[in-house]
């Protein structure tokens, strides 16, 4: 099962408060632990909002919004992709996470949609191109 493990933004980390060493390093080890266990495919911080844009999207129509967005809760500041056996597993793994911010933070875990998902919508063309796209998106 794939899934993103998303870190909700704070305050902290809109105001670009940067993490501590002491905290750099507990992650990096943590992101060791799950490499090494295979589960971490990728993952990254975010900058904040700030430094960010947003697409509207209405029919043809398309609004672009500077940040910074209000919604500090409703903000990621990071995430993980992993691949784990089931939503225990990842949480379990989520639960041995060092705390991403200085004060009170989140982290939620969402899992990936498959192929399968998409039932008879998934039709063969439809799959065949959507693994060439995975396929060239990739890392090797």
């Amino acid at each position: 099962m794939r899934v993103m493990v998303i870190v909700k933004a704070t305050p902290d980390s809109e105001a670009g408060i940067m993490p501590s060493t002491e905290l750099l390093a507990a992650m990096g080890k943590y992101n060791e632990a799950l490499i090494e266990a295979g589960i971490m495919k990728a993952g990254d911080g975010l900058k904040p909002s700030s430094k960010g844009k947003r697409v509207a999207f209405d029919g043809p129509s398309r609004i672009v919004m500077d940040g910074p967005f209000t919604e500090t809760k409703e903000l990621i500041a990071g995430y993980w992709l992993w691949e784990v056996k089931d939503m225990a597993e990842a949480v379990e793994w989520v639960k041995r996470c060092p705390n991403p911010m200085p004060g009170p933070s989140e982290i939620e875990i969402r899992p990936l949609y498959e192929m399968v998902d998409f039932g008879d919508a998934m039709t063969q063309e439809v799959a065949d191109l959507h693994d060439q796209n995975r396929d060239r998106t990739s890392p090797h």
